[in-house]
């Protein structure tokens, strides 16, 4: 069994990358790293409801993860309640499978506590300063990346939803954050309808570096990555055709330039400074 999941191993890193490494027959067990190699986004579920007594299990992995200084600035909103659910889904605009989802949690970030605990032992906060966001914002990246890993150990699906952040406001009253407190990003999970798929991802020659960062080659490694990916699994669509058209050689590349050539959360520096951070 452990040798087909070594085999396994090598051929989700051959799915994902197109220089993939090669697989150490000599670790031990490689079953978690297996299943985080071969995950995908879901956004399809079953009726099938996840186990209530499930959630603190995952809620307190999830906030095992490593927290910058152990200030523990993160929390985790499971958001039960269809009707909050329901204008939850409402605020996040352009994704429609969202209503569907059978849980939706919401992971904040949260530097009041630390500044609680300044007010409680009389002693001034002196890192009001952008690192306070920072950290707080990251802390909760953790978490949700360690809820992401441990739900999918047990057989969940999950997709992160950025898209919170679009109506920060209209979605920190609807939890009723306080200041210091702010939505990073929501996760919809359950049951997948059908195997994720593995999404193809730049070569590590681009993105794993040693000793120091390098570009070399980076505009030909780019373009090679369009292409292998635009074989296997080509966009369904292309974005914005009323503006640049369409294309023939759609690819990656292409496709986030036409998605970040649209402003988006252009406000959300506004929404964080009313929250009572400083960005300086």
């Amino acid at each position: 069994m452990t040798k087909d999941r070594h085999v396994t191993l090598q051929q989700s890193f051959a799915a994902r990358y197109s220089d993939a490494p090669a697989v150490d027959a000599a670790i031990p067990d490689v079953a978690l790293l297996h299943s985080m190699a071969t995950r995908g986004s879901c956004r399809a579920f079953t009726d099938k409801a996840v186990p209530a007594a499930w959630l603190d299990v995952l809620c307190a992995t999830a906030l095992a993860a490593p927290t910058k200084s152990d200030l523990q600035q993160r929390d985790i909103i499971v958001v039960q309640s269809d009707d909050i659910r329901k204008r939850l889904a409402g605020l996040v605009s352009g994704q429609a499978w969202v209503a569907d989802a059978p849980m939706i949690a919401v992971f904040c970030g949260n530097n009041r506590r630390q500044r609680l605990l300044h007010e409680w032992h009389d002693v001034p906060f002196a890192n009001d300063h952008l690192d306070a966001l920072l950290n707080a914002a990251c802390d909760a990246a953790i978490a949700m990346g360690a809820f992401v890993t441990a739900a999918e150990a047990l057989g969940l699906g999950c997709c992160p939803i950025s898209a919170v952040r679009n109506e920060a406001a209209a979605v920190s009253s609807l939890l009723n954050l306080p200041d210091h407190v702010f939505p990073f990003a929501g996760l919809a999970f359950g049951f997948p309808a059908q195997a994720p798929v593995i999404s193809k991802r730049l070569p590590l020659g681009v993105t794993y570096h040693t000793d120091r960062y390098a570009e070399d080659g980076l505009r030909e490694a780019v373009a090679e990555y369009d292409r292998w990916r635009a074989e296997t699994h080509p966009y369904r669509n292309q974005r914005a055709t009323d503006t640049f058209g369409h294309s023939d050689s759609y690819g990656w590349s292409e496709d986030k330039v036409r998605q970040y050539s649209v402003p988006e959360r252009a406000d959300f520096g506004e929404y964080v400074r009313a929250r009572g951070f400083k960005l300086d």
